[in-house]
């Protein structure tokens, strides 16, 4: 049986307080799910806290990262991936997921969300931004899941992996 990737999107340096609280847990409960964990791999906000939430908790984690310096890599990161992309590697992210959970918000994530849409991929966004909400719920009301904490994003993780064929 094929192993479940959960992609998660969210700022790096921009990132919150909020979004990098919402991250370790979101980390640890995928990794307690046994799903493997694909990020942007890179070693500053969303990716990497979310990356640690994982690796405490002895999951598996996928970095897809924008260049080929592997200084910018997680620690947390298992599998790095370095593509020489920039931003196009987004679109690596998202189709290699199975679902795709956005912590946070950020002109980055905003495209990874996109891009996901754009191909029938499924979203939780789980954001403080209303105008985001209402932004990507209106452009795929069929695809986009919004929720209000970490526990409701993975309850809706499972509906979406659990009921739809992989």
């Amino acid at each position: 049986m094929r192993k479940i990737i959960v992609g998660v999107m969210g700022p790096g340096k921009n990132a919150t307080a909020n979004d990098l609280q919402n991250a370790y847990t979101l980390g640890q409960l995928i990794a307690k799910q046994g799903w493997i964990l694909l990020t942007g791999g890179r070693n500053v906000g969303v990716m990497d806290t979310v990356s640690k939430g994982a690796k405490s908790a002895e999951g598996l984690t996928i970095g897809i990262l924008p260049s080929d310096n592997q200084d910018s890599i997680s620690s947390s990161v298992d599998i790095a991936i370095f593509t020489d992309m920039g931003n196009a590697r987004n679109n690596i992210n998202v189709l290699t997921s199975d679902v795709v959970i956005a912590c946070g918000m950020g002109a980055g994530t905003a495209s990874e969300i996109a891009l996901a849409l754009k191909g029938s991929k499924q979203v939780i966004l789980l954001t403080n931004d209303e105008e985001s909400k209402v932004f990507f719920k209106k452009l795929s009301p069929e695809n986009v899941y919004i929720v209000e904490s970490v526990e409701q994003a993975i309850a809706t993780a499972k509906t979406i992996l659990y009921s739809s064929p992989l």
